[in-house]
């Protein structure tokens, strides 16, 4: 039997590179507190359960503002549509009014959400996991919205992707 070596040091950025082998679709996670709204880029989604309806999104420890979104009571998942890159942009960056000039409205339990967005996902808090250097959200979904048209906004290997073609029955 092969020996596996757990203290074994793979390069970050090697690790990093390979990881981006897999393509992504881009959500904005948004929540509110008594200091007011709060959102962060992700691209760590993942539908977890039907029955109960449950997602996950992981976010860094060096994240500013994991301890507020930590203590969320609610918080909105909000996938991208290919023409906002720029949300996304906004979003990814630190230390800027972020919500000035995004169009949001309030969701069923107060959190912000896009106007529009692919699908947005109302979620109340379910679990948080030890996931290294990030924490694992999971929600429960609450309620949803599907009301934006058109395709993703996809993330491979560094940057921004077009869905190339939907394909067709013949």
């Amino acid at each position: 039997m092969t020996s596996i070596d757990l203290d074994a040091r793979l390069d970050p950025r090697e690790l990093r590179n390979a990881l981006g082998r897999f393509a992504t679709g881009i959500a904005v996670v948004m929540a509110k507190d008594s200091e007011g709204p709060m959102g962060v880029t992700v691209n760590s989604f993942s539908a977890v359960s039907l029955d109960p309806p449950l997602i996950l999104f992981c976010m860094a420890r060096s994240l500013h503002s994991l301890e507020r979104l930590e203590k969320a009571k609610a918080y909105s998942v909000n996938i991208l549509l290919e023409h906002q890159k720029e949300i996304s942009n906004r979003f990814a960056r630190a230390g800027e009014d972020k919500f000035a000039d995004t169009p949001c409205a309030d969701g069923r339990l107060g959190e912000p959400r896009l106007e529009s967005a692919h699908a947005v996902f109302e979620c109340v808090p379910y679990a948080h996991y030890d996931g290294g250097d990030h924490v694992i959200f999971v929600g429960r979904v609450v309620h949803m919205h599907t009301d934006g048209e058109g395709d993703p906004l996809l993330y491979y290997r560094g940057s921004y992707r077009l869905l190339a073609s939907l394909m067709q029955d013949s």
